[in-house]
């Protein structure tokens, strides 16, 4: 496999934002797949630690969809400034990959 992959990562402030930024991704074909974990965050903002509940969005796409994903987040995104970060894939199994690859055309 010679397609370059990613997991992009993002927060949502509740779970029906999450599930709607998922859903967003994956029907606009950014994503081949979006996971919702809740997560225990603390933070500073504004000069302050701040300790909330999130919701992460681990979302698994082909390297080259970056700039969409991360245009579309923000799009979508309640947050004043919110994570979007890519983490490349270094390896994986070649039928997962090659699913991913289909599903961000």
């Amino acid at each position: 496999m010679t397609e370059a992959f990613s997991v992009i990562l993002t927060t949502a402030g509740s779970r029906s934002e999450a599930d709607r930024i998922a859903e967003a991704l994956v029907s606009r074909r950014l994503a081949a797949c979006v996971q919702i974990s809740e997560v225990a965050s603390t933070y500073r903002w504004n000069g302050q630690v701040t300790h909330e509940v999130e919701h992460l969005l681990l979302i698994k796409t082909a390297a080259r969809m970056y700039k969409e994903v991360e245009a579309a987040i923000q799009e979508l995104h309640s947050y004043e400034i919110p994570e979007i970060v890519q983490l490349p894939i270094e390896q994986g199994l070649d039928p997962y990959l090659n699913w991913v690859d289909e599903s961000t055309r």
